[in-house]
């Protein structure tokens, strides 16, 4: 009798020490959830428990497999300015992502710390609108800040120089870019846009290789979020959403920001179209000898924007402008 009782103490001890966290750990699990996941995945209906505090955050939309864009962003432009002040999160649609996709993100993740996973986003260009939308509403939710710049996976930004200039606006509200005003709707080809039913011109926008929007300006779109309609375009969405309101509209020569580079220029503060070879040299050439190129050239005209004027008169390109 002796031997049994302490045969049995001995399982006992046994599944207290080796089964007993394992057993707990899946009931926590099964209640609230993976504490892992739920800290790169996008939970539904979850109120955080406190917003994370930051001056400038920055979203860049990048897809699953665009790894080795990531890490040149990482490696080069992200790393510039102050980087405590900065929020920076790489934003991917897992909505088609199947498991090994799902936990090679999350390797990644655990790695870097800074990718945003949209569960209810498909990843592909006609849902970048939707993808946008996403991002800026849970940005709004989760993330005390004052400005936002969006940008793609290939541009270049000079984190820096806009900070410093953020700061000095006070908080303003601003939707701050490239803007385009005289662009036609396309009826056919892969931008093809048959929803646009409001005129044959797109109104004012900021280019999306690059562009920052106030606080007030992503709460009133994250207030709206049932209510705004979507476009092929994120850029042209974003610009029909903010459409209506009276802010102030920033058109600066200093993003390049087209869907090719105008060329090289100091002054640039978003450079699109960057392959991971030229962010390299860029960040190279701001380390070694604090400016932006090697040599300035430009391969495109640009313009300044005329507000005084409708805007299919608005963009007259002109040469000597950067």
């Amino acid at each position: 009798m002796l031997r049994r009782l302490r045969r049995h103490s001995s399982t006992v001890f046994v599944f207290l020490l080796f089964l007993l966290p394992m057993y707990l750990g899946i009931l926590y699990v099964l209640k609230c959830g993976d504490p892992f996941i739920d800290n790169y995945i996008v939970q539904r209906d979850r109120e955080p428990l406190e917003k994370y505090q930051t001056f400038l955050a920055v979203l860049v939309t990048t897809s699953s497999n665009n790894i080795e864009k990531r890490d040149a962003a990482r490696e080069t432009w992200l790393t510039h300015g102050n980087t405590s002040s900065v929020f920076k999160r790489f934003v991917v649609g897992i909505a088609s992502a199947d498991s090994s996709e799902i936990s090679r993100l999350n390797r990644e993740n655990r790695e870097k710390g800074d990718l945003l996973l949209l569960p209810d986003v498909h990843d592909s260009y006609i849902t970048l609108s939707l993808k946008v939308l996403h991002m800026l509403t849970w940005l709004d939710r989760n993330v005390d800040f004052k400005y936002v710049l969006k940008v793609d996976d290939d541009s270049f930004a000079r984190l820096d120089v806009m900070e410093k200039e953020l700061r000095q606006r006070n908080g303003e509200t601003l939707y701050w870019g490239f803007f385009h005003g005289d662009a036609k709707v396309p009826k056919e080809g892969p931008l093809e846009d048959r929803d646009w039913l409001l005129c044959d011109r797109y109104v004012p926008y900021a280019l999306g290789g690059g562009y920052v929007l106030s606080a007030d300006l992503v709460h009133y779109i994250a207030a709206n979020v049932d209510s705004l309609k979507l476009y092929r375009s994120e850029d042209v969405t974003v610009g029909a959403w903010l459409g209506p309101l009276d802010i102030k509209r920033e058109h600066d020569v200093r993003f390049d920001t087209m869907n090719h580079s105008r060329g090289c220029s100091n002054q640039y503060l978003v450079t699109h179209k960057q392959s991971e070879k030229e962010m390299r040299k860029k960040h190279n050439q701001l380390k070694t000898r604090g400016r932006l190129c090697e040599t300035e050239y430009r391969k495109a005209k640009s313009y300044v924007y005329d507000w005084e004027v409708l805007p299919s008169q608005c963009c007259k390109k002109k040469r000597g402008i950067i």
